[in-house]
């Protein structure tokens, strides 16, 4: 690809229009989580989000079950994720299995599996029923909201990141665009939690850059599941024709193209699936949108006239962001390899936990900059790696243990990259979350 021609940028003054102690570059779960996590330990925390709203890719992303949450019965993944759950329960606005619930059977099966409910990993059917979530995105907004701004965080929406402040290797704080205009947002302490590695990848920390495919997903309204359920039972073969006649449409769906959510009558749909699209590329996410509004326009029409169940559905709304799965991949002071992730390998430096894998300290921690540590599914880890361990609960949980390691290093006055992992660990343990430091007997041996 040919250098594109350039133009001047005089030198220009920038205003400084916030000081903080620690400074969240991005809104989504993970950086909700370290900046609550941040302020709850005591530091001085803004948030900074580019949309207009919280929550990222739950939210605005509408990605609306929660999973990867267990490790047999063993809930893994808890603290500030368990808390945003519990809030959405009140709300009316979350769905889970019951405990009974939680087993092989094909009862549970139809029950629960058109709630995204099932371990997807396991081969076979019926898939075991889990501990897993389908909520609401407008209500994940909401407890977004609630969260940080109860926590004390100031919040500084429609602020899109534009370049990084650099002194002598250490992060100082970010310059933001907005219709304010040029700001500068001074800090002691950065967290990384853009999903895109945007930060730390303009601050020189050295990263790769993966490619997984993109969604634009959308939801649908006026539905009769409880038909389209009997349908796909009573006449599976069928039922198995048209459903592959709409993923072929889709060009490409999970196993379910559609699952329930706790508005009646609505359901998700977690596709079309697009590969050949560089995130990075607002030509390609240009082209992305408008091939997935196309895509969905077309399953609509046939759903309409083909699938029981589906005849007087309608578009509810498109999510206003593409469901990105990975770009950037922060290559950190330690990279998770895959066979860490499948062998459940421990670390000592353990600090948080997905469903049954580990993730060091070290892999939240770039090199060649100071003051900066990420958290999301841009952490230090290989493609493959990422693929199999960036949903949503293990992020937020990341995202709780950079808040409280900026908030320590703030405490005793140390980089945020020599905070001792043990006395993450105890801090996350007494704001209700599990780090991993005791690992499961399934878990392969530490490493250094």
């Amino acid at each position: 690809m040919a250098t594109p021609p350039t133009v001047a940028d005089a030198t220009r003054s920038t205003p400084v229009v916030d000081r903080s102690d620690v400074l969240v570059v991005g809104g989504g779960p993970a950086g909700v989580s370290a900046a609550v996590a941040a302020a709850r330990s005591g530091a001085r925390v803004t948030l900074v989000e580019r949309y207009p709203y919280l929550g990222g890719l739950a939210s605005g992303g509408m990605v609306l079950v929660l999973d990867d949450m267990v490790n047999g019965a063993e809930i893994t993944t808890t603290g500030l994720v368990g808390e945003a759950i519990e809030r959405l329960e009140k709300l009316g606005l979350a769905v889970s299995p019951p405990h009974e619930d939680r087993r092989v059977g094909w009862d549970v099966w139809r029950k629960w599996a058109r709630w995204g409910c099932n371990d997807f990993r396991a081969r076979g059917k019926p898939q075991p029923i889990v501990y897993a979530v389908a909520f609401d995105p407008d209500g994940w907004k909401r407890v977004s909201d609630d969260l940080v701004v109860e926590s004390g965080v100031t919040v500084r929406l429609h602020s899109w990141f534009s370049e990084p402040i650099v002194e002598d290797g250490r992060l100082r704080g970010v310059v933001v665009e907005s219709k304010s205009g040029r700001q500068a947002l001074l800090t002691e302490i950065v967290v990384d939690a853009t999903g895109d590695l945007d930060v730390a990848a303009r601050a020189g920390a050295p990263h790769v850059v993966g490619a997984y495919m993109v969604t634009t997903v959308f939801r649908l309204g006026n539905v009769d599941t409880e038909a389209a359920l009997r349908f796909e039972y009573d006449h599976p073969a069928e039922f198995g024709v048209l459903d592959r006649q709409a993923k072929r449409l889709l060009g490409g769906a999970w196993d379910s193209w559609w699952l329930k959510t706790p508005l009646p009558g609505i359901v998700w749909c977690n596709c079309p699936h697009m590969t050949g699209y560089d995130a990075l590329r607002v030509e390609d996410m240009t082209a992305a949108e408008l091939e997935g509004r196309r895509r969905i326009a077309s399953v609509i029409a046939f759903a309409r006239a083909e699938l029981p169940g589906f005849a007087h559905c309608y578009l509810v709304d498109v999510a206003p962001q593409l469901g990105v799965r990975q770009t950037r991949l922060l290559a950190g002071e330690y990279v998770v390899t895959k066979e860490d992730v499948l062998e459940r390998r421990h670390f000592r430096d353990t600090v948080c936990r997905g469903r049954d894998y580990y993730t060091p300290y070290r892999a939240l921690l770039p090199r060649n900059v100071d003051q900066l540590i990420v958290a999301g599914r841009h952490y230090s880890a290989d493609p493959q790696a990422q693929k199999i361990s960036r949903e949503i609960p293990p992020c937020m949980v990341q995202g709780q243990a950079a808040g409280i390691a900026a908030a320590l290093a703030l405490r005793s006055g140390a980089r945020v990259r020599d905070v001792d992992p043990a006395a993450i660990q105890r801090a996350m343990r007494a704001q209700g979350a599990d780090p991993g430091d005791i690992p499961s007997a399934n878990a392969a041996p530490a490493r250094p």
